[in-house]
């Protein structure tokens, strides 16, 4: 409902209905003669506004196309990306994203999100003042270090935050307007950037240390006391400062690290389907990852959590996990290792990846390198030599980061690799066979994480959370999608694995006596109430 009458109601995204406003409803709301005769049902209007996005010549262009449609009418730009999510998604966040980021200042039209700069210090809580909405449920913030594969985007990275917050309204239901996208701007260490006269950020080299923590201590500390019940998504930090801060604060306030948390769970989403096509246990698997970044070491050690669960020592679950960096096996006594993956190092020799792969024989590698082309033909054929059916998910993204594209994973392996990838791929037709690519998108994790905590008002996030997910993810992988080698749901089902995921935690931090809001025994019902509907 809005006050709001005439062109300043034609103009309120929230409540614009343009076309679709009936002629009763013109005369009522002062907006008679403020809009062409013709009144457009809201199917209409979808398909016009498909019409034209097609006439794009690029998906940054239908990018910017979608982006302004949001402005105009939020519920019509909602309804199409809930509706045609398989085909909008790339084009909303990856891999088109990462190319709008790189473009972001260049091609900046409207105010979206909240920016935060060292000038701002001390003042953080009270600028929180300025932002329209009061009942904020999902921050995500980036201070734009580590932008995908793209590395150090500044306030460029904006873009990120915008996307994953579409995908939480979209797959999970979470109200418009109670989504904060946040950047950090602390500075970048990008000379081109730098140098760059239009560039919107911050325009200083990053800083760092304790002037940093402190600025990123003050941020949370405000949300605590404006948005006592939002959870903060953290996205796209370096390593070290991913680590850092989620260790720092997941016990304390409702937090997590998609990069670190999210990934694990979607990958070892991916790892459950894909057993039903080998027969081979988790317990089982020997698993190597290459590229030893905060994605990789998120999924190893929710891995370790499972393969214990299973069963295993904590000595039997590391003997499975094995990583591979830039400077080859990570061993023990190698000088440059980090805390986050210095316990996985190996006893041995160091290696290269080929010697690597063929000293330990791995049943699944998963790629996280951000480096295209790592997963060589030699590697793949490898792969198929000490494997039947080789287990290869190339997680790196936008699709210019790709370890291998889909092409080469199935033709290179003579079609027997079971493969999932971080970007999409069309279907691959080979020896008379079509081959379709799971896409192991976080998309199908976040969102439940984040409707879970919003219906139940969770005190934290779990680290239980993510294999819950991960489970039930897996089980919604139906039998005609194994059959042709996916290893994920339709992104058509997302909303309803977002329910799925969401019904499960809650249950979950029921029983652990950290869910503050009373839900019914109705559980899905009340979650299907509450869910924003962009229908009119």
């Amino acid at each position: 409902m809005t006050k709001k009458r005439g062109i300043d109601l034609l103009r309120d995204r929230k409540h614009s209905k343009s076309t679709a406003f009936t002629k009763e409803e013109r005369r009522k709301l002062g907006i008679q003669g403020l809009l062409p005769y013709a009144v457009s049902t809201q199917d209409l209007q979808m398909k016009r506004i498909l019409a034209n996005m097609e006439r794009k010549q690029n998906n940054v262009e239908k990018h910017i196309f979608l982006s302004a449609l949001e402005d105009r009418n939020e519920r019509v730009f909602y309804r199409l990306l809930i509706e045609h999510i398989e085909t909008l998604l790339p084009i909303v966040y990856t891999p088109t994203v990462g190319q709008v980021c790189k473009e972001f200042s260049a091609i900046f039209r409207k105010e979206k999100g909240f920016f935060i700069s060292p000038d701002d210090k001390g003042d953080i809580q009270n600028m929180f003042s300025c932002w329209p909405e009061e009942d904020i449920r999902v921050i995500v913030v980036t201070d734009g270090e580590r932008i995908l594969g793209l590395g150090d985007l500044g306030a460029n990275g904006m873009g990120i935050p915008i996307g994953k917050l579409a995908l939480y309204v979209a797959g999970a239901g979470i109200h418009p307007e109670q989504c904060l996208p946040v950047m950090l701007d602390v500075g970048t260490n990008n000379k081109d950037l730098l140098e760059d006269d239009i560039y919107v950020g911050y325009p200083h080299p990053r800083i760092a240390g304790d002037e940093y923590l402190e600025l990123v201590d003050e941020f949370i500390q405000a949300v605590q006391v404006k948005y006592p019940r939002a959870l903060i998504q953290f996205e796209d930090f370096l390593t070290p400062n991913a680590y850092k801060i989620l260790h720092k604060y997941k016990d304390k306030v409702l937090c997590f690290n998609d990069d670190i948390q999210g990934t694990a769970a979607v990958a070892l989403a991916g790892i459950y389907s894909s057993a039903r096509i080998t027969g081979r246990d988790l317990k089982d698997s020997r698993i190597m990852f290459l590229g030893a970044g905060a994605a990789a070491t998120g999924i190893a050690d929710l891995l370790l959590t499972a393969l214990m669960k299973e069963g295993l020592t904590s000595d039997k679950a590391h003997d499975l996990i094995s990583f591979v960096d830039i400077d080859g096996l990570l061993v023990e006594g190698r000088r440059n290792l980090m805390s986050h993956n210095i316990h996985y190092a190996r006893q041995g020799k160091e290696m290269d990846f080929i010697e690597a792969i063929k000293t330990i024989k791995p049943h699944i590698i998963i790629g996280a390198s951000g480096a295209k082309g790592t997963f060589t033909k030699e590697v793949i054929e490898l792969m198929s030599e000490l494997n039947e059916r080789p287990v290869m998910f190339a997680l790196s993204n936008p699709t210019s980061k790709s370890e291998c594209t889909a092409e080469e994973a199935y033709t290179f392996s003579d079609g027997k690799v079971i493969f999932a990838s971080g970007s999409p791929f069309d279907p691959v037709e080979y020896k008379g066979k079509t081959f379709v690519t799971g896409q192991s998108n976080n998309a199908y994790i976040f969102p439940g994480i984040g409707l879970a905590a919003t219906i139940c008002g969770a005190k934290r996030i779990e680290d239980e959370f993510f294999l819950i997910a991960a489970k039930v993810l897996s089980e919604q992988v139906k039998e005609e999608d194994i059959k042709q080698g996916k290893l994920y749901p339709s992104l058509n089902e997302l909303r309803n694995i977002s329910i799925e995921i969401a019904m499960a935690i809650i249950v979950k931090a029921m029983e652990l006596d950290i869910a503050r809001e009373y839900v019914p025994k109705e559980l899905r019902e009340y979650i299907e109430e509450y869910m924003f509907d962009p229908v009119y």
